[in-house]
């Protein structure tokens, strides 16, 4: 059997109204003096008011940083940072939000612990300082980045992200309340449900998978799988969005043992070059993807479904009214040439489980096209 080393360490809280246990889980872990990490739409969502109620009520102080944006870059982080260090001594940081809001918060912990700018922690292991303990809140069903020990952060001006990872930035705790994602936007909601599902599908059969990423990812798809319509049609309903969530999360987990593919290697040029929404990029690529790797994992693929794999993700998107073709954006066929070789460049490219290069990755585009 195939060796592989998997570390755990985050407790998970789920249910719904699970966020009014904000107050105790902080100061269980010792949290006094707290920073939120949060945008102005969790703030105007009234999400924000709830935890800092449950914080009050413990009598903890919150001060709240809203802001980060979409695709955060060092420039948030450093904002965020110097933000906390203006309130005083901050002993816990909260990441409540998408994925943006949940990797800020992780950058800058960096930063307040370790100091510096993002740039110094771009790889693994670079933090030589201990870190803030810190709780991830989802709102949405997507990134799973709380169950992470990574922090994506993109490069300002360059716009190239920067993938910081260290078990000491994984949040000691996570609470997952499927209330939070109620009023979550549909093409919110479409656009992070596909990210989830690309997630599992790519962590199941990249070259680092092993036993136990394979069964987060294979419960991950059977979850996101049964509920994206489900969501899409019937945003009111909790039950679907509680299986949405939760698998979020565990795609969230393989990632961390396993990460991805070449639809992610694909999608970031994409939004870096011409602002297209993480998910729908990945969305897009998707299924081009997984045609060209089914010549080697074929089998993977259908012990997630049987039917052909891509197919069904086609259906979903087209489900979502999710665009199907690159050409549906203001990109000229010209531009594929470059957009494979700033995709060569990204890190995940390479546990794809069929080798990629400039070529190959041309070829996906084009195939998109």
């Amino acid at each position: 059997m195939q060796s592989f080393d998997f570390q755990s360490s985050t407790r998970v809280v789920f249910g719904e109204n699970a966020l009014d246990q904000l107050g105790d889980l902080t100061k269980e872990l010792g949290g006094r003096r707290v920073l939120i990490v949060t945008d102005s739409g969790i703030i105007r969502s009234g999400i924000t008011d709830r935890a800092v109620d449950s914080l009050k009520a413990a009598r903890l102080e919150a001060f709240v940083f809203d802001g980060v944006e979409e695709n955060p870059t060092s420039r948030h982080v450093a904002e965020g940072a110097l933000f906390g260090k203006d309130q005083g001594e901050i002993n816990l940081l909260i990441g409540l939000g998408g994925g943006s809001a949940m990797d800020c918060a992780k950058g800058i912990n960096f930063i307040l612990t370790n100091g510096g700018r993002m740039e110094d922690y771009w790889g693994v292991d670079k933090a030589t300082q201990p870190m803030l303990p810190s709780i991830g809140i989802p709102t949405t069903a997507g990134t799973g980045s709380e169950a992470q020990s990574f922090a994506l952060i993109s490069q300002e001006g360059t716009h190239q992200k920067m993938a910081c990872g260290d078990k000491k930035a994984r949040f000691r705790t996570v609470i997952l309340d499927p209330v939070l994602t109620a009023t979550t936007p549909k093409r919110v909601t479409t656009a992070t449900g596909i990210d989830a599902i690309s997630h599992a599908v790519e962590s199941y059969v990249s070259t680092r998978r092993s036993p136990i990423s394979q069964m987060f990812a294979k419960e991950a798809w059977r979850l996101l799988e049964k509920s994206f319509e489900v969501v899409v049609r019937n945003p009111e309903n909790i039950e679907a969005r509680s299986r949405m969530l939760l698998g979020a999360h565990l795609a969230g987990a393989a990632i961390e043992s396993s990460m991805l593919g070449a639809a992610h290697a694909c999608a970031n040029p994409l939004t870096a070059r011409y602002d297209i929404t993480h998910g729908v990029a990945v969305g897009l690529m998707l299924p081009s993807v997984i045609r060209f790797n089914s010549q080697v994992v074929g089998t993977l693929y259908q012990d997630l479904y049987l039917s052909p794999l891509h197919e069904r993700i086609s259906k979903l998107r087209a489900v979502a009214g999710l665009p199907e073709r690159l050409r549906d954006f203001e990109i000229q066929q010209a531009d594929l040439s470059q957009l494979a070789e700033a995709a060569s460049k990204e890190w995940t490219g390479q546990f794809n489980p069929r080798q990629v290069s400039k070529v190959e990755l041309l070829k996906l585009y084009e195939a998109t096209y």
